[in-house]
């Protein structure tokens, strides 16, 4: 049981800073994160907008899988964001095949959880 814990608590650690370093690099850098994000956005929103809006999404999944309340919906939701950021951005795989390990991180922590 101990160890479970340990182990949730791990993997929670290594995705939230995975979510944690894109958005606050995004809002510092907005510039080599637009490009991210599809261009048919910009006929609904500004891009920008979007970026700034995702990134404080992202900080909030960080926060809450930090608090380590309601592990399987926060890891779900951090799987689901990962999987749309992967095929939002799969022409550019040589960049995003490092969310593909963090995906299978946070499938993991969902099958952790789910267990416990």
């Amino acid at each position: 049981m101990q160890n479970e814990r340990l182990i949730s608590f791990l993997l929670r650690i290594g995705i939230a800073i995975a979510f944690l370093y894109a958005s606050i690099a995004a809002f510092l850098d907005s510039f080599s994160w637009i490009g991210f994000l599809p261009p048919w956005i910009d006929t609904i929103v500004p891009r920008g907008v979007v970026l700034s809006i995702f990134s404080t999404y992202e900080i909030l999944l960080s926060l809450w899988l930090l608090s380590g309340r309601a592990v399987v919906r926060s890891s779900a939701l951090s799987a689901a964001t990962l999987c749309g950021i992967i095929l939002f951005n799969i022409q550019s795989f040589d960049i995003v095949f490092r969310d593909v390990p963090i995906l299978f991180s946070a499938l993991a922590l969902v099958a952790l959880a789910k267990k416990a």
